[in-house]
Order: C-alpha cells, then structure tokens, then sequence
C-alpha cells in the first residue's frame, strides 16, 4: 500500500469585495475593513435587504483584461480571476501565454452555478419564447461549466468536477482535493469555490427566505455571534488553492503556506434548512481524528460563523461539545463581516484566510461582535488583530441541505 502523501497549499487566488489579489484581501482583514456596501447590481427598493458583498465591476473587467480573457457569467469568470493568480503562482500559467498541459485536477464547490447566466436565460425566454434562447444557453449555464472552463482555460488535463453542496460546497471541494492527493490518486488540484447571486432572481429569492439581515448599515449589518444579529449578508466571489504533495513541492523550490492535515463530513440528515449539531460535532471530529490531534491542539477555529440566530447558537454548542474546556482558551472568528457571505465560495475564501493567518501569526477579529450572545459562550476576538499563538486551525463550513465539512490546517515552520 502507498504511504499516504502529505498535501500542501503553493499557490493562491482570490476575487472578492475586499481585495482581488492576495495581498489587498490580506490587508482589509488585518485592518478590519469590510467590502460590504449597498447593492448596485440590482435595484433593491423593495428588498428588505439592500447590502452585500458585492465585487466593483471595473475591477472584474480590469483582471479579465490583464488576463485576456473575455468576460463569461460573473461566477465562472470570478473563478478564472482567481485560478489563473495560483496557478501563475506555481508556474503553470503566465498570462498572455498558452499554457501548456498539466496533470492537474480542477475541483471547485459551487452553491448555485452560474446564476446570471441562467436569469439572462430564463428572461429571454420569458420575452421571447424559442427566439430568446441562445444556442450556447446549455454550455453556458450548466452546473459543471465552471471546471470545464478552468480546465479548458489552463489546459488541466486531471478530472475537472463541480461540488454542490450549498455553503460547505467548496470545504468540500478541498477535502476531497486533499484526499485525491494523500492517496496518489492525482499530484496536484486546483481547488475552491465560487458564486455570484445577484441577479435579481437569486437575491430576491434569499431576500424573501428571510435569512438575511434588515440592517441599512452596511458597515454593521454582518454581526456574527453578536447578540444583536439579524442574519446574514450576501457577498459574491471565488477563492483557488492549488494542493499538492509536499515532496513533489519541496523538491522543485515552490513556496508552501500550509499544510491540510485532516478533513471530515456529514450530513445531519434531519432538515433541508436548520442546521444540527450532532451532525456539526461528527464532522469535527472526523477531522481531528484524521489529522491525528487532539482538541487541545487547536490554535483557532475559523468558524462558519453566518450572523443568523440558529446558525451560531448551534455552532457554538458544537464547538463546546468537541473542545469542552479548551473552548474556553481557543480563539474563534468569524470571516462573513470582512467579505458576506458567498455561499459556495465561502469555505474556500475563509480557509485562504486562514492560512494567511498562520502565515502571517495573526488573528483576525471579529467585526460588529459589541454584545457577545450568552449562547455563544466562546472565545470571540474583538478589535484589532492579535497573535496567533500556536500553528493548527480548523476551518468549519455547514450548508443547508445538511452538510458539514471541516478542514484541519497546519502552518508550516518559518
């Protein structure tokens, strides 16, 4: 049998409201700076909800520039943004330049695919009939159009698959890029997520679910933990980790930020929309278990932290489940203040955050976090930074629908 492989993060993208590159998303959570702000893509004088995470459309329409890559549906060409910065990172793309075949996997999560796509579909239709569809309607809209992109896009020649699995969708993503390559299965994955939902369909249908928050403020409308909170904010974009085998990556000089070292998931199996926290507790725990530490071991947890009233009251009873007293020491935040929530993308854009942290050996606070909630009796920084004491994260990601996917993360000696 093969020794399992060790996996590790060499290159690194990102495309979301607080920094299209690493070191700008970087800066905005050190500084505490939010990319929410009032929605412009979309009139919102009806909607309870008026804020989001939303991306400037110049600079979308500047990366895609610089790339030469002609504009597609708003989450698959977020996706390329972000891709095509780590895998410039690791050489196997130079912009303006065909790149050349890789035995590389494409494995992204997505909550909804390419929505906007769709709702130009769906409207032509609506207005048109037959005439309105446009003959490239079901390559452009169907769910696994953003892997077959990225692969065809950078000549990636492994399996190329989309993850659907609502907001643990690109966790999930990253799991099993991790599992791929621990087991020899592939020697390196593009993985990571993506969504963009605001189109008038897919924010008008979460404005009328009644999960999001009703606060004008786009600067104090995202309050995880905070006893005060009213749901979440939305926020669109896309996160890409190229993993490999630390051997492979060691051998040619590439620049490793971490290590994933465990990964677990479940299903609560119980409710399309309420999270569990059975199912929460199994899926940590199968993480810790696979990357063989024990609770006390923890640095930090990046939690999933949405700002609704059910989804952190759970969280924080399952952390105290797992980590029982050591709960009471071990630091937990939440990323959806700094960039909303982008669903699909969210797992992805919070474990890149959290291997800067351990890149950088600092804690990035929680914003808006002025009342902490009694039932989220946890650990919960407030204000600016703080060190980060310790090198292992764990990264939690829960989804309607009943998933949970967490990641076990390890920074890596400097």
């Amino acid at each position: 049998m093969t020794e399992p492989r060790r996996v590790v993060a060499t290159g690194l993208g990102i495309a979301s409201s607080i920094g299209m590159d690493i070191d700008s998303f970087w800066s905005s959570l050190e500084n505490g700076e939010t990319g929410i702000k009032p929605l412009t893509l979309l009139d919102t004088s009806e909607h309870k909800t008026k804020v989001g995470g939303e991306i400037d459309s110049d600079a979308i329409s500047s990366a895609l520039k610089r790339l030469n890559f002609r504009p597609d549906d708003r989450a698959i060409s977020l996706a390329q943004i972000a891709s095509a910065q780590a895998l410039e990172e690791v050489g196997l793309f130079t912009p303006g330049e065909p790149p050349e075949p890789s035995d590389t996997a494409a494995i992204f999560g997505t909550g909804a695919g390419a929505t906007n796509a769709l709702f130009a579909t769906y409207k032509g239709y609506a207005e048109k009939g037959l005439r309105g569809l446009r003959p490239t309607t079901v390559p452009r809209c169907m769910a696994n159009a953003i892997t077959a992109q990225l692969s065809m896009k950078f000549r990636l020649t492994g399996p190329n698959y989309v993850t659907v699995c609502a907001c643990a969708a690109s966790t999930t993503a990253i799991g099993l890029a991790f599992r791929m390559i621990r087991d020899g299965y592939i020697p390196r994955v593009l993985c990571g997520g993506t969504d963009s939902l605001f189109d008038p369909a897919s924010f008008g249908s979460w404005n009328n679910l009644g999960v999001m928050s009703k606060d004008p403020n786009p600067q104090t409308a995202c309050k995880p933990f905070d006893k005060n909170r009213d749901g979440c904010i939305l926020g669109e974009g896309a996160a890409a980790i190229v993993l490999e085998d630390m051997e492979s990556a060691k051998n040619r000089g590439a620049q490793i930020y971490a290590e994933i070292i465990g990964y677990g998931e479940s299903s609560d199996a119980l409710h399309i929309t309420s999270p569990n926290t059975d199912g929460q507790v199994k899926a940590i725990r199968m993480a810790l278990d696979s990357a063989s530490i024990q609770p006390e071991e923890v640095a930090l947890i990046n939690a999933h932290g949405t700002a609704t009233k059910a989804n952190d009251s759970t969280e924080s009873t399952s952390i105290r489940t797992v980590f029982g007293k050591d709960a009471d020491s071990i630091p937990v935040v939440s990323n959806k203040s700094y960039f909303g929530h982008m669903l699909g993308a969210c797992g992805a854009g919070e474990t890149l955050a959290s291997i800067l942290m351990l890149e950088h050996g600092k804690i990035v606070p929680n914003l808006n976090l002025t009342e902490p909630d009694p039932e989220c009796n946890l650990n919960l920084p407030t204000g600016s930074a703080i060190d980060l004491t310790g090198n292992i994260v764990v990264k939690n990601s829960f989804g309607f629908g009943g998933h949970n996917s967490v990641l076990v993360i390890k920074g890596v000696e400097k």
